[in-house]
């Protein structure tokens, strides 16, 4: 079990440290930004890479609400679920912290703008309402479980699932950065609002409740397909 849990930090440290690290430090980038499309990439390069290294380990979840949607779907025992969660949330902060080491480091970084935090209301990149953010979150949550369920399915085939996870990530993104500048992970969530503090703590719990439900829901759903296809 330590080596699947220490698998599990190193997946959620990758996806924060690339996935928010893109975000922070190139995103905007004077005349070389790499926009919503690259930080959108970034995210999915990071779960295909660390899914293709050490899903064989752990089984790749790097996030909560993945690990939720398995359990509930029976592919992931019950009791595990606790030291897995603990893990990527563990494993998010120091990908958070070391970002936040180099980002200091240019005498313009300014914490309060945001450092990739989620957000809603006016702290949604594009003003999105309350539900506007709950109703993409737990939507987005549910088919990017319902996508990794089928990617991994004993029936498909093992050389695609990081593949198909990672550009559904991607995808994910494309779709969402405007309206909450993505989570669809809790772990993720919480290891920005860690070092960003006041709104985005206050707003965290959104991002815990939405994906976890998601995720649950699109466990639940690929199990209905696949007993009804049985």
């Amino acid at each position: 079990m330590m080596g699947k849990l220490l698998a599990e930090a190193i997946g959620t440290f990758w996806l924060v440290l690339g996935g928010c690290g893109s975000a922070v430090l190139a995103a905007a980038f004077p005349d070389l930004g790499i926009g919503f499309v690259g930080v959108s990439l970034a995210f999915g390069l990071t779960v295909l890479t660390m899914a293709a290294a050490v899903g064989h380990i752990s089984g790749g979840h790097f996030n909560p609400a993945v690990t939720a949607g398995l359990a509930a779907s029976g592919r992931f025992p019950m009791q595990d679920v606790l030291g897995y969660v603990v893990a990527q949330c563990l494993g998010g902060i120091a990908g958070a912290g070391v970002l936040y080491l180099v980002a200091r480091g240019l005498p313009t970084f300014d914490i309060g703008a945001g450092f990739a935090s989620n957000g809603y209301g006016t702290h949604s990149p594009g003003g999105y309402a309350l539900a506007s953010c709950f109703i993409i979150e737990v939507v987005l949550t549910a088919m990017f479980l319902f996508v990794i369920h089928g990617a991994t399915d004993a029936r498909a085939s093992a050389i695609i699932a990081p593949i198909a996870i990672g550009l559904c990530l991607t995808l994910i993104h494309l779709i969402s950065i405007p309206v909450t500048n993505t989570s669809v992970n809790p772990a993720r969530s919480t290891a920005t609002a860690f070092f960003t503090g006041g709104w985005a703590v206050e707003q965290l719990w959104l991002f815990w409740v939405a994906p976890i439900i998601g995720g649950i829901l699109g466990g639940l759903l690929y199990k209905s397909v696949d007993e009804c296809e049985d």
